[in-house]
């Protein structure tokens, strides 16, 4: 019934019906109009005391309406709760709370469900707490002898345990789970299976975070799953399977015992007819390959498990309708805008070169198994990919002996469908069986690269995508046997007709780059020729992708690229783009990132273009902070009407675009050198730079500190006025929570102290102190590591007097973490001021010599002077411990140490 008031005013004015119909109209009206009207036109209907006793009054009474328009009403008044609950009179607030617990056991399952997200939503406004009955009410429900009653109960309690697992676990409720997972419990043998699927559902929310009312009761529960192991409900099965995996992680003890058969279970899951079913259950051995057990309780089940998950990475007849896997040729189709995910531009990070790789980059794993994009993110096909994959990883060679029987027919299969799935296991297995595929292939590849010419899209696309996992082995062979004839056909295919096709072979010839580096100089015409033409070719999607291959073409052949012909070649189209993109276009993200890369390769031959881009990229800068500061000012819009007519001037400002404009400017500085110089002169870059240091969020501070280590280098003489300001910010920056930032920090300070030189010394202790810490931080990341190191030894060659007494300190960590990095300036510097400070306090290497005798022998080629550094400490080590002890010490040198130190310093 209405609240009283209500009830009289209807009662008192017939026409009080019709304000509901017109209500309902309203109502419907609503579902239609734009997000813009609707806010609207809901702000002056939240002016009305009663409009929200309408709206649960629709919902629960009004049977005359039809369902959706009751539903869509308790929609509105959800929406209502999420935004203004709190000023909801209390007598309106408690009539509707009423009326939910009366209506939670609707006939209808729609008003039901509605109801249930109602209680759910005015739960999560810290209502749980406010609302001592809903819990016991709720759980007295479930012993209803009406089915829509419990039914309509479980589903609410559902979605209280989805939104507010974490308060029903904590004191503040009395713990009501563990009256509640009892209770729970009980209805796993409900003989509704729609009741069960709720039972199960809602006590998997509590099985991650261990809660302990659930793990005293895991044998019970774990029993009673057992039990339901077989339901014909297939939400039911789901929900077991689901569960079975997170126990997995965090209940392994209980399942041990019971492994075997679990196995044998989940096999027949994953090959279950109810898709979702299969998915959850296919979750499982991703999970299982987690677990240090999986070899051993996993092995006597592959010649099992193989079969099943290759036979799942098939296409399905649905995928291929929505994948439009017989359209050919989609090229002239523009790309609609919603299929395009946004791009995250991923802040500079300065890092070492070793020797055995490029650049060490730890979280960059953008080989994602096929993107199928347009079915839903995550399928059956690709989580059986995925777990084939971390298979691979855990059981090397070992699961080629199940597999290379069913590859062989897969591969050369006459149905295309059966034979894309083979190209895609290939894949999946690349990185794990990689030792064990070499002897194949010889053979595999050349019929891989026959398969890019297939008449079938879909099996193109994804041979595209296999053959980039095997682009290591295929450029470790000599170079006119498959790099060619790869290179040749992948170019091919990023001409492609289809699109799909055309993003698969940038993305891989992307990969190709990166591993053949400046094996691609030769044929850098034709490359250059391709991608350029394809720049006319491109709907806006793939586009961006392009970029992306030109940027790393850059970064893999550097200075091979500044030739007149290549300059001609790619400079104009890019900055045709250039020209055309708005500021505010979030395609100006991977353009900005590829005219970094290039810029950086072109070094002088960027010259010519260089100012309008250095322009732009400041005034990005400027922009973004301008508008940041003004928001910063009024905080919130003088009124709707203003906000509407000027919107730009009160939305948060999106700082990717400041942050992508500094990483060029890196770029810029990196690339032209000491030829940046007028133009940091003639603009304010520092001031701003000043700013950004300082910004709120990290991955500002992080690319501006990479710039500024960068300027330092290029045109130290506009840096150095501002380094009294600049180096209190670096120091408090010396934190290694935010590990890019902090990395960046470190890295700028050892670039100044370069170029400060004595100078550096009253700045000594705002920094020395936290790298010292950094450096002796167990499990601090590889590239934070070496770029403390490097800083370290850096400041101790240029104020060697103030550094050189902590050497104690920070010798042992400092050698081993540069002793694997290349030859290079930093390096050298880094080792004149290890070798200055020991010979300013030798004792304080004494305790670690070893390390530093390691540490030497890293090196392949010092210059001369360096070389004659290190001769005379261990020199001087030997003949201060005399013949004897320095023969016991060295005893201690492994073998290929000993000779080396032997052969270069006569040690």
């Amino acid at each position: 019934m209405l609240p009283p008031q209500t009830a009289e005013r209807m009662a008192a004015n017939p026409g009080a019906t019709v304000s509901v119909t017109v209500f309902v109209s309203i109502a419907a009206w609503l579902l239609t109009a734009t997000r813009r009207l609707q806010i609207k036109k809901l702000e002056q209907l939240n002016q009305y005391p009663d409009f929200n006793n309408y709206l649960i009054f629709v919902l629960t009474k009004l049977k005359s309406e039809d369902e959706p328009t009751r539903s869509l009403s308790g929609l509105i008044l959800k929406n209502n709760v999420k935004a203004h609950y709190q000023n909801f009179p209390n007598g309106v607030s408690e009539f509707i709370k009423n009326e939910c617990l009366q209506n939670i056991g609707d006939s209808s399952p729609l008003i039901r469900a509605t109801v249930g997200i109602l209680i759910t939503t005015i739960a999560s406004k810290g209502e749980l707490q406010n609302w001592p009955e809903l819990l016991p009410k709720l759980c007295l429900l479930l012993d209803s002898e009406d089915y829509n009653t419990c039914e309509g109960a479980f589903g609410a309690l559902q979605k209280i345990c989805e939104d507010s697992a974490e308060i029903l676990d904590s004191d503040m409720l009395d713990r009501p789970l563990n009256v509640m997972i009892p209770k729970f419990l009980q209805f796993f043998k409900h003989s509704s299976p729609k009741i069960r699927s709720h039972a199960i559902a809602c006590v998997n929310q509590f099985i991650i975070s261990r809660t302990q009312a659930l793990m005293l009761h895991i044998d019970p529960f774990i029993e009673n799953l057992f039990a339901l192991a077989g339901d014909e409900e297939s939400e039911v099965r789901k929900n077991v399977c689901r569960a079975l995996v997170m126990l997995l992680e965090v209940r392994m003890d209980r399942l041990l015992p019971h492994m075997h058969n679990i196995i044998e279970y989940m096999l027949q899951r994953t090959q279950d007819q109810d898709e979702n079913v299969a998915l959850e259950a296919c979750e499982f051995w991703l999970t299982l390959a987690e677990q240090p057990v999986c070899k051993e309780v996993l092995c006597g089940h592959l010649s099992k498990l193989t079969p099943v998950l290759v036979s799942k990475m098939k296409y399905s007849e649905i995928d291929i309708i929505l994948l439009k896997g017989d359209v050919e040729e989609d090229e002239a189709i523009p790309d609609n805008e919603q299929d395009i995910r946004p791009r995250f531009h991923r802040s500079r990070t300065v890092a070492q070169q070793h020797e055995a790789d490029g650049i060490e980059d730890e979280d960059d794993d953008e080989d994602d198994l096929d993107d199928d994009d347009t079915i839903s993110d995550w399928n059956l096909r690709k989580c059986s990919a995925a777990a084939l994959d971390v298979l691979a990883n855990v059981f090397r060679d070992d699961l080629l002996l199940h597999l290379l029987p069913l590859l062989k027919e897969l591969l050369f299969h006459p149905d295309w469908v059966i034979k894309e799935s083979g190209i895609l296991v290939l894949g999946a297995i690349a990185e794990g069986c990689m030792q064990g595929m070499i002897p194949y292939l010889p053979e595999l590849i050349p019929h891989l690269v026959q398969c890019l010419s297939d008449k079938k899209a879909l099996v193109r696309s994804i041979t595209c995508w296999t053959l980039s996992r095997y682009a290591h082995w295929v450029v470790s062979q000599p170079p006119d046997t498959y790099l060619k004839p790869l290179m040749t056909e992948l170019l091919k295919r990023i001409l492609d007709g289809n699109k799909r096709v055309q993003e698969a072979a940038c993305s891989a010839f992307a990969t190709l780059e990166e591993e053949a580096c400046t094996e691609l100089v030769p044929y850098l015409a034709y490359i250059l020729d391709t991608l350029v033409f394809a720049f006319s070719k491109y709907q806006h999607k793939n586009l961006l992708i392009l970029y992306d291959a030109i940027g790393t073409l850059a970064d893999s052949v550097g200075h091979h690229l500044n030739k007149p012909e290549y300059i001609q070649m790619l400079m104009p189209p890019l900055i045709q783009k250039w020209n055309q993109l708005k500021d505010e276009d979030k395609d100006l993200f991977p353009l900005l990132e590829c005219l970094s890369s290039v810029a950086t390769a072109l070094q002088s031959g960027f010259l010519p273009y260089c100012e309008p881009v250095y322009q732009r990229c400041v005034n990005l800068v400027q922009k973004t902070l301008a508008q940041a500061m003004h928001n910063y000012l009024s905080p919130s819009p003088p009124s709707p009407q203003l906000h509407n007519s000027q919107p730009d001037q009160y939305e948060a400002p999106d700082k990717d675009f400041m942050i992508v404009a500094l990483d060029l400017l890196s770029g810029l500085a990196e690339g032209l050198g000491g030829n940046i110089e007028q133009l940091v002169a003639r603009s304010n870059i520092l001031t701003l730079m000043y700013q950004c240091m300082q910004d709120k969020m990290p991955e500002v501070r992080q690319s501006s500190f990479a710039l500024l280590g960068d300027l330092t280098k290029a045109c130290f003489q506009h840096v150095k006025p501002c380094i009294a300001d600049f180096m209190p910010i670096l120091g408090t920056n010396l934190n290694p929570e935010l590990i890019s930032v902090c990395n960046n920090a470190t890295w700028a300070i050892g670039e100044i102290s370069i170029q400060m030189g004595a100078d550096m010394q009253p700045y000594i202790a705002m920094v020395l102190h936290q790298l010292i810490e950094i450096i002796n931080r167990p499990n601090t990341p590889k590239t934070l590591l070496e770029n403390t190191a490097i800083t370290i030894g850096r400041l101790g060659y240029v104020c060697p007097q103030e550094v050189a007494p902590m050497l104690q300190q920070f010798i042992r960590p400092w050698c081993t973490s540069l002793r694997n990095i290349r030859d290079n300036e930093e390096k050298d510097s880094a080792f004149r001021g290890i070798c200055t400070m020991i010979t300013v306090n030798p004792g304080g290497v004494v305790q670690d010599f070893i390390f530093f005798c390691d540490a030497v022998a890293s090196w392949v080629n010092p210059k001369d002077d360096l070389r004659d550094m290190f001769y005379k400490i261990l020199h001087g080590f030997k003949n201060q411990v005399g013949e004897e002890n320095w023969r016991r010490f060295s005893d201690q040198f492994p073998l290929p140490l000993k000779e080396r130190l032997a052969a270069f310093y006569g040690v």
